[in-house]
């Protein structure tokens, strides 16, 4: 407990205090910093996650022993020339006229090499409609998407002359291309729209220009200033190109959350007659201290991304990691001090015939008097409530069991909405598995030795005659590094399942018989099928770390923020409840169908292998935002002196104004990327739209004060050996409780006095 005269106990209190006296200095401290980091991220740059860092096992194996032998394996592409109809042949001399275009055509854009006809090569179906034109892009493959566009124009220019053809093209630049354009585009779209949603929000809750911009421009600077230290961290930890993509959203989320937190506290008592130095020190050290235990409780879920060992979950949990602190520490110290410069002209640009969201001591706007009457009935019938609610989520989150997990195909991710999908699926009809054949890395002392000759042969007949491939399969031998690679198309095509079996035949019964008995033989197996099984069997395997880390850390910091064992084991099934719910809500819309339409996401059939964790990840870090955020007021509530039941509805009704608005920002922000045309996009958006929805209603509203009010004064319960820990609590000598309000010991529902337990 704080001790009068040594004022507000507690780093949000005491960083509220000192910029509030020193707002000139905070603000330009803040400026520069932001300044500093992006002019020093500009400076030392960005270093981009590379493919062999991605992942361990076979894939990672595959790509070491290429990059250590000097050997870039160039991005392929491959060109379908395919007859429209049954009438025309390969062999006919239309047929063949086109593919010497094609072949004259990508050529002369010197951006190619190793043009190969499928006359020479055998690529030509079994049905004699379709032949495959091969060659490869120059240079590094990595940027290879950035260089295919006057070849992708060159075969359009072909197709134009040859209408009775289909003359599409397909390979790794290509569909870089595809992916890294819909990405851009989709995230431009996301970024567009967010902010001024946002604000539009923001505006509503507040009534004033002034007010609504704080938040949202708090967050803009932390995000910027994000973006500067991402580029210095990359040096040590390389950004893979998702990370940025979900620092924004999380940025933005968090930011605006935590400005608003901070600005309503405020601003709520400054409307109940406090003076600006008491107003702004109870917001510091109630709201500020709130933000700071669940800003920490997000970084803490966020650092167990780096538990899982893969390269996009680390980059994506650091650039958050960090995003959310500099989010923190803004608003816990920029924000006091423009609050303070500012006084009461953060009411400026007040909205005609838009009511402010005022929050009185009493609650007495409309949102109150609706959390009233649904508190009303939770309280009054606890244990019903408590049963129907926990039910309903229990319901909802059933399909969860059956949840399928896998790296989404590009037909899967895309759809119809992109053309190159169509050609990936005609493709995988005429050559089964030849848009992602498997990559065997076959490295030995002598590649040229006749038992390795021999072990390639027996590997290509028996991969064939296994039924794991139909052919044909090519070898591409480097000499110089003593190196081949022997490309399988797998029988599975574009159906996953499929295509994974055949890859476990190879990897399991093919290679052991063939190249497995030359000794000193590495033959890893990688390509876009093993990355996606590598990807998915390496993350199971972290699940089970990462979930312990993050709720073992969650729980700690929950028991020293309120020193009560009820509270932070409450908090921490209330979490695992609404993540549940979350899961069964995408599996039943994405895996099962159910209301895929209203989401554009018809077919996908699965869950992206990423999404799981990730949304336990950052569901359990938001959602401590609105849990901490109210049960502060509850328990500041309860330590004025209230019975429990009135500390709750006092707590919640109080709080329902800030957490609707940031709920709705939220849901509103992840909702922009439910509407974008990567099926990944919109699961993520849809996942974290409906559970941060369930959080701020059912479980905020309905499941907290229905457990709270069953448990009555076992909710402060603190056990006598646990008393050493550190007290992080409210500091409730900085505030005052209110006029009219009770005050005194802390008293049970029956009135007897409560003894101190905190």
């Amino acid at each position: 407990m704080g001790k009068a005269g040594r004022g507000p106990r507690g780093i949000a209190a005491r960083a509220g205090g000192w910029s509030a006296r020193h707002r000139w200095a905070a603000v330009g401290i803040w400026v520069l910093f932001v300044i500093l980091a992006m002019a020093a991220g500009s400076a030392a740059g960005t270093v981009k996650l590379k493919d062999s860092e991605q992942l361990k096992g076979e894939t990672t194996q595959a790509a070491k022993i290429t990059a250590e032998a000097g050997v870039e394996e160039p991005a392929g592409e491959t060109v379908l020339v395919q007859a429209r109809n049954g009438s025309v042949k390969a062999t006919d001399a239309g047929f063949r006229k086109a593919v010497d275009e094609v072949m004259k055509a990508v050529g002369g854009t010197g951006a190619v090499t190793g043009v190969t006809s499928p006359y020479d090569t055998k690529s030509i179906s079994k049905d004699g409609r379709s032949a495959l034109v091969q060659f490869d892009v120059r240079g590094d493959p990595e940027t290879a998407g950035d260089r295919i566009e006057p070849v992708l124009k060159a075969v359009a220019t072909v197709q134009d002359g040859h209408k009775e053809l289909r003359i599409e093209e397909i390979g790794g630049a290509s569909m870089r291309k595809t992916f890294d354009d819909a990405f851009g585009d989709d995230f431009q779209q996301a970024e567009l729209s967010a902010v001024p949603v946002a604000l539009g929000i923001l505006l509503i809750a507040f009534g004033a220009l002034v007010a609504a911009l704080l938040p949202v421009a708090l967050a803009i600077t932390a995000i910027m200033a994000t973006m500067g230290l991402m580029g210095i961290v990359s040096h040590f930890q390389p950004m893979s190109d998702s990370a940025s993509s979900v620092m924004l959203l999380v940025g933005l989320a968090v930011g605006v959350d935590y400005c608003l937190f901070y600005l309503r506290r405020e601003r709520e008592e400054r409307a109940a007659g406090r003076d600006a130095h008491t107003a702004m020190q109870i917001a510091a050290a109630t709201s500020g201290r709130a933000v700071i235990v669940s800003g920490v409780t997000v970084c803490v879920a966020m650092a167990g991304m780096l538990f899982t060992g893969i390269g996009t979950f680390e980059s994506m949990g650091l650039a958050s990691l960090i995003v959310v602190a500099v989010a923190m520490v803004g608003s816990v110290t920029v924000l006091p001090a423009l609050l303070s410069l500012l006084g009461e002209r953060v009411e400026k640009g007040r909205i005609p015939f838009l009511s402010r969201m005022k929050r009185g001591v009493n609650g007495t706007n409309s949102g109150s008097r609706v959390w009233n009457r649904v508190l009303g009935g939770v309280l009054k019938r606890p244990a019903v409530s408590l049963v129907v609610a926990a039910g309903a989520l229990v319901a909802i989150a059933l399909p969860a069991l059956g949840m399928k997990t896998q790296n989404l195909t590009l037909d899967q991710e895309f759809g119809d909405s992109v053309p190159i999908v169509a050609t990936y699926g005609r493709i995988n009809e005429a050559f089964p598995g030849g848009a992602d054949p498997a990559a065997v890395i076959v490295k030995a002392d002598d590649i040229n030795a006749t038992p390795v000759k021999q072990a390639i042969d027996d590997f290509r007949k028996q991969a064939v005659s296994s039924g794991a491939s139909r052919g044909p399969i090519e070898v591409v031998r480097h000499d110089a590094q003593n190196l081949a690679f022997v490309y399988v198309p797998l029988v599975g095509g574009s159906d996953q399942d499929k295509a994974e079996k055949s890859l476990g035949i190879l990897r399991d019964t093919v290679r052991p018989a063939t190249l497995g008995r030359v000794d000193g033989l590495q033959a890893p197996i990688t390509g876009q099928v093993a990355g996606s099984k590598d990807f998915n069997d390496q993350l199971t395997g972290a699940v089970a770390p990462v979930f312990a880390f993050v709720v073992v850390f969650a729980f700690i910091l929950m028991l020293l923020s309120f020193r009560s064992l009820t509270i932070a084991i409450t908090s921490i099934v209330l979490n695992l409840l609404s993540v549940g719910a979350a899961y069964g809500i995408l599996t039943a819309v994405f895996q099962h169908g159910w209301g895929a339409s209203l989401v554009g996401a018809e077919g996908v059939g699965a869950i992206i292998t990423w999404l799981p964790l990730f949304l336990f990840v950052i569901l359990f870090g938001l959602s401590m935002d609105y849990h901490v955020f109210v049960v502060s007021r509850i328990r500041e509530a309860k330590m004025q002196g209230r019975g429990t039941r009135e500390a709750i509805t006092h707590g919640v009704v109080t709080t329902a104004g800030v957490v609707t608005s940031a709920a709705v920002i939220m849901v509103a922000v992840f909702a922009i990327f439910g509407t974008l045309s990567m099926q990944s996009m919109k699961q993520m958006g849809v996942g974290l739209a409906a559970a941060v929805l369930i959080d701020a209603t059912v479980i905020r509203g309905v499941l907290l004060p229905a457990i709270m009010a069953l448990l009555g004064d076992r909710n402060w319960y603190f056990p006598k050996w646990l008393r050493w820990l550190p007290d992080l609590t409210h500091d409730e000598s900085a505030v005052a409780p209110p006029v009219g309000a009770p005050v005194g010991t802390p008293r049970h529902d029956d009135g007897r006095p409560e003894p101190a337990r905190v």
